[in-house]
Parts: C-alpha cells; structure tokens; sequence
C-alpha cells in the first residue's frame, strides 16, 4: 500500500522544522571557544600529564599549547595562565569574577571550613577579613611598631652565624628560626616554642620545640600544595586515596592543640589588666571576635585561621627565598662580590644595616627580585574561581572553571627575559619592576583583591636579612663542594623549596659589636 502524499508532506515539513530549529538553536548558543589544551581521558581528564613538579609540568604543556589553556583535572575544567598578559586578564581586567575560590580538601581541614583568608570564598567574611589585615595588622603604623622585634631577632641570628664560623651550617635551618621567631614575637606576644641551646626556664609555658612548631608549618605548607584527587574526582573522595585527609586533620589537631595554649593566655592576661591594650595581632583578633559592630562577625574558628595564616605566610616564604638567594649566589661568586662592594660603599664597615637603608641599595634590591623571578614565593598562586561566565580574550571561560597562574612559567618567558633561565640581578638595575602586583611578568605576591596582603612585611624581612648576610659575613660552601655541582632540584608545595638544603660555611666580616 502506497503512503498517502498528505503523509509524505507531512514528514518533509517536520523535518524541514528540525533542521530549521537547529540552525536557529546553534545562532542562538553558538559553540564556544575554548582555550586550546590537550584531549582529556574519561574520569581522570589530564592528570596523567601532571608529574610531581606541577609548575614544571604545566610550563611544558604551554609551550606546546600557548599561554593560556584549558585542561580537564578530573570533573573539573581548569584554564592555565603562563604569561604576563593572561595573568593580568585573570587578576586585574576581570578580578572581580575570579577573584573566588575553589572547595578543597586543605581549606576545609586545615584553615577551619575555609575561615582563613586564603581559603575563604569571595564574599562579605572574606571581605571582613581582608579589611582587618589590612588596616588593623599589616598598616604601616603597626608594622613600624615592630622594627625592634626584626631588629632583635636579626641581631640574635647574627650571632648565631658568628658563633657557627668555620662551621658547616644547614642554611635553612637557621633562616626558618629567624623568621619564626620574628612572626611569632610579632603575631603572638613571645616565642611559644624552645629552642636547643638556651634556658629552657624561659620556656616554661611552651608546648612545641622548635623543630615540631617547624614540622608543623613544613606540613601544612606541604599539605595546601598538593594535587588531591579527592578534590577533582569527588566520588573518590572518601577513600582519600593518597591519604593527604588524613595528614590534614591530623596536623590541625596538633595545631589547635598550640591555638588553644595561646588563646587561654592571651585571654588570661585581658581579664587581669583593667585598661587592656592589644600588644600583639592575636590580643587585636580577639578583640574583634567580641566585636559586635564588625560587618560580619569572626569567632574562634575565624582567630585560628587567621592566626595559621599569619604564622605560615610570614615564616616558610622568607626564609625560602632567602635561602634560594644565597643558593644562587654561592653559584655566581662574583655576584657575592658585587654586593659586597656596593655595601661598603653605600654602608661602610664600620656599622651593619639598617632597614631604611634599603632604597640605597639597588643590587641588593636586584638580587631580591631576581630570586623571586626564578624562584617565587608561590611558583603556582593559590587556586582562583570563575563566578560567572565570562570572555577572556576571545576565549570563554565558563562558571566554576578553576584558573591556575603559573608564576613559574611567567619568570621564563622568553619574550620577556633576556636568557630566563639564568640567575643575572643586573636585568632589573635601572628598571621600574616592582614586586608588588602592578607588573604582571613579576609577581611572587600575587595581584588583584587576593595579593598576599602581608607582602609588605614579608619585603622588609627578606631585603634587610639578605643585605645583612652578605655584609656581616663572608660566604662559602664546603670543602667538597663546587658551586657548578651545586643543586637546584626543587620539591613542590604552596611554596617550593629546595630538594636538598643549603649547607654553607661562613666567616665574619664585620665585628658584632657594631651592630
């Protein structure tokens, strides 16, 4: 039996409304341009690309794919800048839609549900929180009020290099001792933890040595950089494959174990003084917790948080770029000698340095800028989050992408550094770069609304401890040690630090009288 031709009709005009229908669909949602990237495979996406060096891992992926592209980490799309200009797109053009984070594991177990300012998504606590630390504990009238504290502890470091003369000395251990002691002053009132070597009387109310306090941060540090699978594939997430949960919450246990000491003394003090006068960040952070007038209100959770952050962004960063900095210079004598002549000349030998002595000293400033292109303080910023969609550069950038910023990858572009791969101060002489967010091909801090906002701190401890170190003290590495085989294998976390510590000689170069 033939089909009706009213049939046949039909059918043609049915399908002549689909193909109709579709061209008015694919107009009005065209398909959008991603980024380009490498294919993903099903459930694990690019993870297999990704070896135990990230940084090093994504700088090669982009030399392949440009500097900006898209990778798939799991059940998540994740958009890679390692240049200049992407970097500004991300953290400056269009700040305000990234200026998010993403729900990690570390944010959840290790800064209290995200209540610290690292991890904290954007919105009127972290608002909150940023506007404290900028103009309650980072204001340059607060952070004035603590040179004694930076000059004390450089002068006790000092001397301790004066007492290890002739000596082998694992650098970084001293370096971490230093800034510990400084922040720990700064952010807690005194030094909650012994050290070896002095009246442990002093210490009667510590509960951590120096080293645990230091394995601590080393952990957590460690922790907050990994690649956690349970963060990209959440259905894996309870197996906590890698066992990385379980190291955060057994960490933070150790730490609430140090907050709680702290908080029950500070607030012992408050409620014996009638006229109480906050002495240190944690006396002010408590004092804001009771605060009903803050716009969004803090409580113990938050003081923790705020307090890790402190304590570890002031600690860890500096004394690894120091110690990156003296790496790099034992390899490149001359450039020791340089520095040194520029002290004598600027400074003299009859005083050592002082913090306002810094403008003065363009190489010293060179050779801190130059660490920090090579090695910076985060080579991968922490994780930005796209609040909305959005078009970058002819590219979109969907909602809830996550956006990496390889600062690593940044600090050798070659379109932008005359042979990047060399340590080579003098590039910066003479030269504007900044290190303070406003130069997209250098930033250590960061830049935009989630900059590190303690840089400034952070600068005046590494600036003046380095011009410090090359003047007071003459330095080298061992005996069996030439400065071409020296290393400089990193291992990966929130910050990367050498893979094999610094282990140096030193000799006096000025009399410690003079200080």
């Amino acid at each position: 039996m033939e089909t009706p031709s009213w049939a046949i009709l039909a059918l043609a005009w049915l399908f002549a409304l689909a193909i109709l229908s579709k061209i008015v669909s694919s107009q009005k949602h065209p398909h959008p341009k991603l980024p380009p990237g490498p294919k993903a495979w099903p459930i694990i996406g690019n993870l297999n690309l990704i070896g135990p060096l990230p940084h090093q891992s994504l700088h090669k992926l982009s030399q392949k794919f440009g500097p900006i592209m898209q990778l798939k980490f799991g059940s998540y799309r994740v958009v890679v800048a390692s240049s200049a200009e992407m970097a500004k797109q991300f953290l400056k053009t269009n700040d305000h839609i990234f200026a998010s984070r993403p729900q990690t594991a570390a944010g959840k177990y290790t800064a209290y549900n995200c209540k610290d300012v690292t991890w904290a998504p954007y919105g009127p606590y972290w608002r909150q929180g940023r506007k404290i630390y900028l103009t309650e504990l980072f204001s340059s009238k607060r952070l004035e009020s603590y040179q004694h504290i930076r000059v004390e502890e450089r002068r006790e470091f000092m001397s301790r290099l004066n007492d290890l003369s002739g000596k082998h000395i694992v650098l970084k251990e001293h370096l971490s001792r230093l800034t510990l002691s400084v922040i720990s002053r700064i952010v807690l009132g005194k030094k909650y933890f012994s050290t070896p070597g002095h009246d442990q009387s002093k210490y009667e109310h510590s509960i951590v040595t120096l080293k645990e306090f230091q394995d601590i941060l080393d952990e957590l540090f460690l922790l907050n950089g990994v690649l956690n699978i349970g963060d990209w594939i959440p259905w894996l997430d309870f197996l906590d494959l890698q066992g990385y949960v379980k190291r955060m919450k057994a960490v933070t246990k150790r730490l609430d174990r140090f907050h709680d000491h702290v908080f029950d003394e500070h607030r012992a003090q408050r409620e014996t003084q009638k006229d109480f006068v906050p002495k240190d960040m944690v006396d002010l952070l408590l004092q804001l917790a009771d605060d009903p007038n803050l716009d969004v209100n803090i409580d113990n959770d938050s003081v923790k948080g705020f307090t890790k952050d402190l304590i570890g962004g002031g600690t860890d960063t500096s004394a690894n770029t120091l110690e990156w900095a003296m790496s790099e210079l034992l390899k490149q004598p001359h450039l020791i000698a340089k520095a040194t002549e520029e002290l004598d000349r600027v400074i003299g030998r009859e005083r050592w340095v002082e913090e306002k002595d810094i403008p003065q000293l363009p190489f010293i400033d060179a050779i801190m800028k130059e660490t920090m292109r090579l090695h910076p303080v985060a080579v991968l910023l922490a994780p930005h989050f796209a609040l909305a969609d959005c078009n970058v550069l002819g590219y979109d950038i969907s909602k809830g992408t996550i956006i990496l910023i390889n600062t690593w990858s940044m600090g050798r572009d070659p379109s932008v550094w005359n042979s990047p791969g060399e340590f080579c101060p003098e590039r910066f002489l003479g030269k504007t770069i900044d290190v303070k967010g406003q130069n997209f091909e250098l930033l250590p801090f960061g830049s935009g609304r989630r900059m590190c906002p303690g840089y400034t701190l952070g600068l005046k401890m590494v600036q003046s401890n380095l011009a410090n170190m090359l003047h007071g003290f003459n330095w080298r590495l061992t005996d069996n040690m030439k400065p071409k085989d020296l290393s400089m294998d990193e291992v990966f976390g929130l910050a990367t630090h050498r893979k094999f510590p610094l282990v140096v000689m030193v000799e006096p170069r000025l009399p410690l009288h003079l200080y």
